[in-house]
C-alpha cells in the first residue's frame, strides 16, 4: 500500500488511528447532514488530515486514484458533447412511441432505456437527460409522473451496476481492485438482468396496471416527432462512433495495455476535436468552455478529497484492524464474509452515499486478502461489494447521487418527492433485489 512506509506525525503526540478516525467520522456526519456541499466537506476533511499530521501533502496525493478521476472526467466530457446532439431525448420519445403511448408500456420501456443507457454511460447523466422528457410525456398523457420517476431512479442504479463505467462505486472498485470492463460484464450483467426483470414486475404490479390515459392524450404522444429532437445529425454520428470505439476499447483494454482513464480521456479528446476543428478560435474556446463547464467538478473534487481522507484512515491503521476483526468474526469463512459485505453494503449505502462508503470499504477488503490466500482469491468479495453498494443506493433518497438528482428535478417541476414516501416504497424493493443477489453469489461463488 502507498502508506506503509509513511509514519504519521500528529500534533501533541496524539494517536494517529484515533485522530484519523475522528476526522473520517466527522466528514461522514457532515456529508449525511447535507447542509454543506459534499465537495467542500471532503476537501476540508482532506486538508485537516494534512494540517494535523495524519498525512503530509505527498502522502495525501498518493492516496488519490487518478485512474478513477481520469475515467470520470473523460466520460463526463463525452456525455456533455454527445447530449447536445439530442440523442437521449430521441431515445425517450422513441421508447414511448414503441409502447403505442400506453402508460404501462411506456413505464416499462423508459425503465429499460434508462437501465441500458446507465450501463453504457453513467446513471446521474442518464437521469438528467431522461427525466425532463419523461415529465413532458406524462403531462401529455395526463398520468401521475411519480411512478415513472421512481422507476427511472431504480433502473438507473440497477443498470449502472452492470458495467465498470455505469456507477461511480464500480469505477472505484474496478480501478482500485484491478478489475477490467469485461470482468464486470461477465460477473454482474447476468444477475442485473434478473434483478431488472424482477424490479420491472414489482413496478408494474404496484403502479403500471392502474395507469390509464385517454385516446386523445395518447394521440398527442404519438404525434411527437422523435427525429425533431435531433439537433445536430453530424454530431450524433460522430458521438455514436466515438462512444462505440471507447466501449470496444474498454472491452479490449487488457490486450491493448490501456487503463480505463486513458481510454475515456482519449475518446473525450477525439470527440472534442471532431466538434471543434472546423470552427475558428473564438468559437472553439466557447465550445470548450461550455464542455468543461458541464463536467461535474463537485463530484471530481469530492472524490479527490475523499480519497485523501480514507487514505489517512488507512495509514492510521484502522482499516487493517477492522479487516482482522471481520475475518475473525466470520471464522475465516469467505462465504460468510461475502454475505456480510453484501448485506452490510446494501443497508449502509442506503443510509450514507454509496461513494464514500465504497471508498472506505475497498482498502478494508484489500486488507483481508492475506487471510484468504491472496488478492486473486477475494474477487467474489468485490462483486458482493458492488452489488450491495450499487443496489443498496436505491433504498433511500440519499443512497445514491441519481436519486437526489431526480428528486431535485421533480420538485422544481412541482412533483413532490418526499424522503419517507420514497423510502416506504424503495426499501422493500431494494431488499428484494439484494436477496436475489444473495442467491446468485451463493450459487456462483460460494
Amino acid at each position: 500500500m502507498a502508506g506503509e512506509h509513511y509514519v504519521p506525525q500528529i500534533f501533541f503526540g496524539l494517536d494517529p488511528m484515533a485522530v484519523s478516525t475522528v476526522i473520517l467520522c466527522a466528514t461522514y456526519f457532515v456529508i449525511i447532514w447535507d447542509k454543506l456541499n459534499r465537495a467542500i466537506v471532503a476537501l476540508l476533511g482532506a486538508s485537516l488530515m494534512i494540517i494535523i499530521g495524519a498525512l503530509d501533502q505527498s502522502e495525501a496525493l498518493k492516496g488519490v486514484d487518478w485512474n478513477t478521476i481520469g475515467l470520470l472526467t473523460g466520460m463526463m466530457i463525452l456525455v456533455s458533447i454527445s447530449r447536445r446532439s439530442g440523442m437521449f431525448q430521441f431515445l425517450a420519445i422513441w421508447s414511448a412511441q414503441q409502447a403505442k403511448a400506453h402508460p404501462a408500456g411506456i413505464l416499462l420501456l423508459l425503465q429499460l432505456t434508462t437501465a441500458v443507457v446507465s450501463a453504457l454511460l453513467d446513471n446521474v447523466t442518464t437521469v438528467l437527460l431522461v427525466v425532463p422528457v419523461t415529465l413532458a410525456i406524462t403531462k401529455e398523457l395526463d398520468v401521475p409522473p411519480y411512478p415513472f420517476l421512481f422507476a427511472e431512479v431504480f433502473a438507473s442504479n440497477i443498470g449502472g451496476t452492470a458495467t465498470l463505467i455505469g456507477d461511480p462505486p464500480n469505477i472505484l472498485i474496478g480501478s482500485l481492485a484491478g478489475l477490467d470492463f469485461n470482468a464486470f460484464v461477465v460477473h454482474l450483467m447476468p444477475i442485473i438482468i434478473v434483478v431488472m426483470a424482477a424490479q420491472a414486475l414489482m413496478i408494474h404490479l404496484l403502479w403500471g396496471k392502474a395507469l390509464k390515459s385517454t385516446p386523445a392524450r395518447k394521440a398527442l404522444v404519438m404525434g411527437m416527432s422523435a427525429t425533431e429532437t435531433i439537433l445536430d445529425w453530424t454530431l450524433l454520428k460522430q458521438s455514436l462512433v466515438v462512444i462505440s470505439v471507447v466501449i470496444v476499447a474498454f472491452v479490449l483494454a487488457r490486450q491493448l495495455h490501456l487503463e480505463p482513464a486513458t481510454i475515456a480521456m482519449a475518446g473525450a479528446a477525439v470527440l472534442m476535436f471532431l466538434d471543434n476543428w472546423q470552427h475558428h478560435n473564438e468559437k472553439q474556446s466557447e465550445n470548450v468552455h461550455r464542455t468543461f463547464g458541464d463536467v461535474e467538478w463537485i463530484t471530481i473534487f469530492f472524490f479527490i478529497g475523499l480519497f485523501m481522507v480514507v487514505h489517512g484512515v488507512e495509514v492510521g491503521g484502522l482499516l487493517q484492524l477492522l479487516a482482522n476483526r471481520l475475518v475473525a468474526a466470520t471464522g475465516g469463512n469467505m462465504a460468510t464474509a461475502g454475505y456480510a459485505i453484501l448485506w452490510a453494503s446494501a443497508f449502509l449505502s442506503a443510509i450514507v452515499d454509496n461513494i464514500p462508503f465504497v471508498a472506505t470499504m475497498i482498502p478494508l477488503i484489500k486488507s483481508m486478502a492475506p487471510a484468504y490466500g491472496g488478492p486473486e482469491k477475494i474477487e467474489p468479495l468485490w462483486w458482493c461489494l458492488s452489488l450491495g453498494a450499487c443496489l443498496g443506493g436505491n433504498g433511500t433518497l440519499i443512497g445514491a447521487s441519481a436519486n437526489l438528482t431526480v428528486a431535485g428535478i421533480a420538485e422544481r417541476n412541482g412533483v413532490p418527492f418526499r424522503f419517507m414516501t420514497y423510502t416506504l416504497y424503495a426499501l422493500p424493493m431494494m431488499t428484494a433485489s439484494v436477496a436475489i443477489c444473495h442467491i446468485y453469489v451463493w450459487w456462483r461463488y460460494f
